[in-house]
């Protein structure tokens, strides 16, 4: 074959893998695009305003995210310094309990914190106690983000800070936590988006928020106008912190360029010092998963309400939404992905760029651009909608692990394979997929727990009796049915420990350097 016609088949075939992106980005913004237009036209028009609710669930939502990543950001960084530079009893495992919260749904926790405290006499209500289980179920984002950073904080800087007597925690105050602020903040915005996105936890507490004022209005009020005024906002607040993690994100790999490479030494703790950095550690997980648990055992005598072949239905529907929408949604990554790293101009890095924000779009946000599409002239199928709308959402969740795999492979092995007359879809075929299999494997069983868990999208856009098992499980919940919910729960709660089993890899940081004793 002469370069000629090479070069040819070489062109048309990139065009073929740009079109396929750009329809691919297309799909995925263009029901916020929509929304965008139809809610600047109803700010023209007069027609969509806020009002006084509007105003006390932005205030409400506002709240909750302030001292959620206060709270959440704390114990984080906390655990993130204690697991990653300090050594004692049980680091090892505890470092791996970590990710437990993870699995456990906020509205999950919160039905259950509810009927413990019915039973015990204790109301579990409002602003203070949604704060402490959100902050408990998000705050691993901090500590994911924290703990790999403090591993990599330059080796130099902390054993000058022991050789001039100071402790770890001033050596935390004035070397580690400056150095690792940007990834805190990092984790912190993605808590942000995550407590944006809660709809069953703040209706059980009855916290007024963003995300159940949308449904509220759309649905049981028939205001459209109103809850377009709120995603509106809800928009705005997720592009800020959108854009406010990307930032630190790139300051933390600056700091992490700019310091000695060699990992960080670590404190052995010992006495009443071990005792506190355990407590400390191994509470979050504790309350997470053990709160849930433990009403399970108490209301074991209640779990045949639960028993019937609706049960059976429900899973075997929650489970192959799952595994469609992760299908989808992982297509979609990898062919965004290899298109990245195929055209390095700037357009088609700021389409696959743009197309991995869904994850950042609350649900109920993500619903409303939806629905506009299962009427007129559309008249998509709710099935299918949702099932977009779960591609869109999670595709960021396969993304992000595509990407970064792509980076580790070289371009070298690209060049040469071209060289020898490969196109695109060979290379991707014979050597990036081989390469890719742990990072497709992982993004897919993650997108699969999230699909389970997820609530608001599925509340607003499932058809006509098509429930699946986070939405019964808020259902029982409201009607306080929970001895029907234990079985759904226990479904839920054994997948997303799976998933968090998935994500321990991420978390064995090898640190060669010497112990320093305190």
């Amino acid at each position: 074959m002469c370069l000629s016609s090479f070069n040819s088949k070489s062109k048309q075939g990139r065009a073929l893998l740009n079109l396929l992106a750009i329809v691919l980005a297309f799909l995925i913004l263009w029901p916020i695009f929509g929304l965008l237009g139809e809610g600047i036209n109803g700010i023209k028009t007069g027609v969509v305003r806020l009002g006084l609710d509007g105003l006390s669930q932005i205030w409400g939502t506002f709240q909750l995210v302030l001292f959620t990543s206060i709270a959440g950001g704390l114990l984080g960084t906390i655990n993130g310094w204690l697991l990653a530079n300090c050594r004692f009893n049980g680091r090892k495992f505890l470092r791996i309990a970590q990710l437990l919260p993870l699995a456990t749904p906020a509205y999950l926790l919160s039905a259950t914190l509810i009927d413990l405290g019915s039973i015990n006499s204790l109301r579990v209500h409002g602003m203070s106690w949604g704060v402490l289980i959100m902050a408990l179920t998000t705050y691993p984002y901090v500590f994911l983000l924290s703990t790999e950073s403090f591993a990599k904080c330059g080796k130099n800087q902390l054993e000058a800070c022991r050789s001039l007597g100071i402790g770890p925690w001033n050596g935390f105050m004035s070397i580690a936590l400056p150095m690792t602020l940007p990834a805190i903040g990092a984790g912190i915005a993605l808590m942000g988006m995550e407590v944006i996105n809660e709809l069953g936890a703040v209706e059980l507490l009855n916290i007024p928020s963003i995300s159940a004022g949308i449904i509220e209005n759309w649905i049981t009020e028939g205001n459209p106008a109103g809850a377009i005024a709120l995603a509106l906002i809800a928009l705005a607040f997720v592009m800020f912190l959108v854009v406010y993690e990307k930032i630190l994100r790139r300051k933390s790999r600056r700091w992490s360029e700019d310091v000695d490479g060699a990992d960080s030494p670590t404190w052995e703790l010992q006495g009443y010092r071990q005792l506190l950095a355990q407590c400390i550690t191994i509470t979050p997980p504790l309350f997470t998963l053990g709160i849930p648990l433990i009403w399970v055992a108490i209301n074991l005598d209640q779990i045949q309400q639960g028993l019937d072949i609706e049960l059976v239905e429900l899973s075997i529907r929650s489970i192959c939404l799952g595994l469609i929408s992760a299908s989808f949604a992982m297509f979609a990554a990898i062919f965004l992905g290899i298109a990245k790293r195929w055209e390095s101009n700037t357009w088609m890095q700021s389409i696959t760029f743009l197309s991995g924000i869904g994850y950042a779009i609350p649900g109920a946000v993500l619903a409303l651009a939806l629905l506009s599409f299962g009427g007129d002239p559309w008249g998509f199928s709710p099935l299918l909608l949702l099932l977009w709308g779960y591609s869109t959402r999670f595709l960021a969740v396969g993304k992000g692990g595509i990407d970064s795999a792509f980076e580790r492979i070289n371009p070298n092995i690209d060049e040469a394979a071209t060289s020898l007359g490969s196109q695109w879809k060979e290379i991707l075929n014979k050597i990036h997929l081989p390469l890719l299999k742990g990072p497709i494997a992982v993004g897919f069983l993650l997108i699969f727990v999230d699909t389970l868990k997820e609530l608001p999208l599925t509340f607003v856009l499932r058809p006509f009796n098509f429930d699946t098992l986070s939405v019964r499980i808020f259902q029982y919940a409201g009607d306080e049915r929970m001895g029907e919910s234990i079985i759904p729960s226990l479904i839920i709660l054994s997948v997303g420990l799976i998933a968090s089993i998935a994500l321990i890899p991420t978390l064995d940081y090898k640190n060669k350097s010497p112990k320093i004793d305190n």
